[in-house]
């Protein structure tokens, strides 16, 4: 079933209009009028929270419009698979070149003129767009942060919405000169590759996004052993005056310690986890 019908059939029973709905999803109407003229993809579910919040002002019972989406998706990327994916447009490129470090920019324009969205260009492409939308998703429900990437990109906040919610649904095939004017060009300062591990560091603009730089690395590596119970682990997860109520993640935490050439004993791990979950050991995230 069309998830736009579905809306479009819902607005006129409840007597509302397009631009009530992009209040309730606070996006603008052009937004809205796009999607239910079929001028753009319903966004994937897992991308965007529109569904949520249309869903909750048209009385839809939960999760309905992201499954229809959903459905919806498939059949239309199904029709698209026999397409040749498309090379990036040529502002894109070129932005991404001038934010490689100066020692590397040179060798790197060489590979990607060569090899025209080659390997190395869709790697480097990719996980420039996975750091920057991870900032996007965990700072979309912040307002603070938006108007001030609002301001950047000379927009409002509703605009500012739409464009991110547009941008969580794009990939590599399909990244635009707006989204190096609205996320790759104001969030990344900079970043580096080293040409023979593939590990790259991305530095993200630390006005907008504290924190330290991005490494990501591609080395094949041996599996680390598996984690085994030290026999003071085992002991202090036994006594329950000891462990509590420790959870599976600070578990899996002290399960990991390894301290060579000595035994742990149950106490050590007691204060260990206290030491875990001192808020005093550990900064504040600013956001």
């Amino acid at each position: 079933m069309d998830v736009c019908l579905v809306i479009k059939a819902r607005l006129e029973t409840l007597g509302f209009e397009q631009k009530d709905l992009a209040e309730a999803a606070e996006v603008t109407e052009s937004y809205i009028s796009q999607l239910l003229t079929r001028k753009k993809m319903p966004p994937a579910p897992d991308r965007t929270d529109i569904y949520e919040k249309m869903g909750k002002f048209l009385k839809f019972s939960s999760g309905k419009l992201s499954k229809l989406a959903e459905a919806q998706r498939r059949e239309e990327l199904k029709r698209g698979l026999e397409d040749p994916p498309a090379p990036l447009f040529e502002e894109v490129r070129e932005l991404i070149l001038r934010k490689c470090a100066p020692e590397r920019q040179r060798q790197v324009r060489a590979i990607v003129e060569k090899q025209p969205f080659g390997e190395l260009e869709r790697l480097v492409t990719q996980k420039l767009l996975d750091v920057v939308k991870r900032v996007a998703r965990e700072e979309l429900g912040s307002e603070k942060w938006l108007h001030a990437v609002a301001r950047v990109s000379g927009r409002n906040y509703k605009q500012m919405r739409v464009t991110i919610l547009e941008f969580l649904d794009t990939d590599v095939f399909h990244v635009s000169g707006e989204d190096c004017v609205s996320f790759l060009n104001p969030l990344i300062e900079s970043w580096d590759i080293d040409l023979a591990t593939f590990a790259m560091e991305i530095v993200l603009n630390r006005r907008l996004v504290p924190g330290h730089p991005k490494k990501i690395e591609f080395v094949e590596r041996e599996p680390d052993d598996p984690p085994e119970n030290q026999p003071g682990l085992a002991e202090f997860l036994q006594n329950a005056s000891l462990s509590g109520n420790a959870s599976r993640d600070e578990i899996e935490f002290l399960r990991r310690l390894r301290i060579r050439g000595k035994r742990p004993t149950p106490l050590y791990y007691y204060r260990e986890l206290q030491n875990l979950r001192d808020p005093l050991h550990f900064q504040a995230v600013e956001r």
